[in-house]
């Protein structure tokens, strides 16, 4: 590959390096550095590489979901064919009624670029995600019982703003 197709792929590698190149806000000399071991380049070289990748990125807008956010308290493990459960993964189960978390739950326009926004969002707050997945039109996390409140809060808010692009990056 050429030092172009290495930093292209270094960078998706690194989500939170692609996202600063579409917003415009990387230190070029300083990126270049920090992927040394991943590209085979001169700093400059790669430096340059990245600002021409960045080039070509469209930048991201953001989309207000039509959604309704909901919290259920004293959620958990359950055991197997439990009623109503807010969440199921490979055959484990987080119910109502059955232990000490929180669900938040959001119902209308969800997809994965709308859970990793809430999940991104939650991390950065410092609540401890215990559990989260997608289904359908439902979207659902489970907190520590304390964090529910803000959880609630953050993820109203991450998701009046989840970040879309138009599909038009070059080279993939």
């Amino acid at each position: 590959m050429s030092l172009a197709e290495d930093a292209r792929a270094a960078v998706r590698d690194r989500p939170v390096l692609l996202a600063a190149l579409r917003a415009g806000v990387v230190n070029y000399t300083a990126a270049a550095r920090a992927l040394a071991d991943d590209v085979d380049g001169d700093t400059e070289s790669v430096a340059t590489a990245l600002r021409r990748f960045a080039e070509t990125l469209s930048e991201r807008t953001v989309d207000s979901r039509d959604v309704r956010v909901t919290m259920t308290s004293g959620v958990g493990i359950a055991s197997e064919g439990a009623d109503d459960p807010v969440l199921a993964v490979g055959g484990v189960a987080l119910a109502p009624g059955a232990g000490s978390l929180t669900a938040v739950l959001a119902t209308g326009e969800v997809d994965a670029a709308a859970l990793a926004h809430v999940l991104g969002r939650l991390d950065a707050e410092g609540a401890g995600v215990r559990a989260a997945g997608l289904a359908g039109e439902a979207l659902a996390v489970a907190v520590e019982r304390r964090d529910g409140p803000d959880a609630l809060r953050i993820a109203e808010d991450a998701l009046a703003s989840v970040p879309t692009r138009d599909g038009t990056d070059a080279d993939g």
